[in-house]
């Protein structure tokens, strides 16, 4: 009964919705994962899709493959910003709507995956070389970039709804 249980809890806590699954698509066919995150709220940002890959072009692999910020985080935050800030100048209001709003995302993200740092939650450094080939070889770019697509924008699309 409590594996049953647990299984419930995670099954859910895990769903992936149509976004979900259309970010990971494009991460697997080439975006960045900054990209294929934000990509996906196009529709919801009133933002072209040529747009989407620009904006989020340099975020890719924790800013420019540095390791720094993972991709998804960013790509995640460029959503909830263009999504969240309405005012046509920059108030106290706005700056805390947006704040607020990028800080419960990177607390559900770290609950989830223990850290918004890619070269963290890789374990490898892929700011050089050997680093990079280490990650291709061992595959974390499928066991943990793919799972971090799709939970950012889980976590967007659940932050979108709420008020």
């Amino acid at each position: 009964m409590v594996v049953s249980c647990w299984l419930l809890v995670y099954a859910e806590r895990h769903r992936m919705t149509q976004k979900s699954e259309e970010a990971l698509a494009l991460f697997v066919g080439g975006q960045f994962c900054s990209q294929a995150v934000l990509s996906v709220f196009c529709d919801d940002l009133d933002l072209s899709p040529h747009m989407a890959l620009k904006i989020a072009s340099g975020f890719g692999g924790g800013i420019g493959r540095t390791g720094e910020v993972c991709g998804a985080v960013t790509g995640a935050i460029i959503a909830l910003g263009l999504h969240d800030w309405q005012g046509e100048t920059v108030s106290e209001d706005e700056k805390a709507k947006v704040t607020g709003r990028v800080r419960e995302f990177t607390a559900r993200f770290k609950e989830e995956h223990g850290s918004i740092i890619c070269r963290d939650l890789l374990e490898c450094d892929i700011s050089h070389s050997e680093g990079l080939q280490e990650a291709k070889d061992t595959g974390v770019f499928v066991s943990v970039c793919r799972p971090a697509v799709q939970e950012a924008v889980r976590i967007v699309e659940s932050l979108f709804d709420e008020p």
